[in-house]
């Protein structure tokens, strides 16, 4: 239960919650400082704080980098954080762009909500911090069920808010086998998911990554424990509640609309080798729908490439972004 409020409101981080988040701090030995002092220096590129919606969900968000500079705004994938960016964040970051990422609703340091744990709700908390961060011209970069919440909000977004998209290993056009999207997954898969995730959500949060999310179970593959404890870490800081729902959002939404109204530049990145969001019947039929879009086929790449391919894909997305 929520108490209603009159509207959205920021709130910055309290001083126990930054300790907390200690290690956050370490970004400001990277970024350029210039003739700023120290305080001036956190003012201008560090931020951490919360957004608070109309029905009462705290949206925790990280907003890094000066204000002046090119927005970009990255969305995570199920069950994850922003924390999930923190390679792109950083490259970004030292490239002098101003970068944000949120915990989506349910998920991380955010409320853990009950309710409104799909992709319209998904879409609206974004608007809602665009809106208070007045964002212009940002582009918006979204990975698994993070690009499915982008083209929901970038289809719905306000004139001039976004001037390009990213979908990486994105779950549109619509994840779910029916008679209209015959590559698409059984439902007894997601189901799979809903009862692994109900059972014993600590060890399924193990399985995945160390499986089929980074390509951990091919052969040769060249195995992270801090990737996977990273991942686990991530996903058990939500709520089990909302990431039961979400797996509903990101299986069953059907984004072809979506795609077909939105009107900005989108660069579809994809691996040909994604075990999670098989390429076939995604990010070739995202492409074709959207009026601007561009795909990139990765060889052998799988779901986390943004993690195990990142001098790959952010090279093409500064290269994008800058085009």
């Amino acid at each position: 239960m929520h108490m209603m409020s009159t509207g959205p409101t920021i709130r910055p981080v309290t001083r126990r919650e930054a300790m907390l988040m200690g290690a956050s701090a370490c970004v400001l030995l990277t970024v350029p400082r210039g003739s700023l002092s120290q305080t001036e220096t956190q003012q201008e590129f560090i931020d951490m704080g919360y957004l608070t919606t109309a029905d009462g969900t705290e949206i925790f968000y990280k907003d890094w980098g000066p204000r002046d500079a090119q927005a970009l705004v990255f969305h995570h994938g199920w069950p994850l954080t922003a924390d999930d960016w923190d390679t792109q964040m950083m490259f970004f970051l030292n490239k002098g762009f101003r970068v944000i990422a949120h915990d989506r609703r349910g998920h991380g340091r955010s409320s853990q909500t009950d309710t409104g744990n799909e992709m319209d709700t998904y879409a609206a908390d974004v608007a809602a911090l665009t809106d208070a961060l007045d964002l212009k011209g940002a582009v918006h970069i979204g990975h698994s069920t993070g690009g499915g919440e982008v083209a929901r909000y970038v289809a719905r977004a306000k004139p001039g808010r976004v001037a390009k998209a990213v979908l990486i290993g994105a779950v549109p056009p619509l994840m779910l086998k029916t008679d209209a999207n015959p590559g698409g997954l059984p439902r007894e898969v997601f189901d799979g998911f809903r009862a692994a995730h109900a059972a014993n959500r600590a060890q399924f949060f193990l399985d995945v990554p160390s499986g089929p999310f980074y390509g951990y179970n091919r052969p040769g593959a060249e195995i992270s424990q801090g990737v996977i404890r990273n991942w686990w870490r991530q996903g058990m800081m939500g709520g089990t509640k909302a990431h039961y729902d979400c797996i509903k959002a990101f299986s069953e939404t059907d984004f072809t609309e979506d795609l077909k109204a939105i009107d900005v530049p989108v660069l579809v990145m994809h691996g040909d080798d994604d075990q999670i969001v098989p390429y076939a019947a995604s990010a070739p039929l995202s492409a074709k729908l959207l009026k601007r879009g561009e795909l990139r086929t990765y060889e052998g790449f799988g779901h986390g490439m943004c993690t195990t391919n990142a001098d790959v894909i952010n090279a093409d997305l500064l290269a994008f972004v800058q085009g």
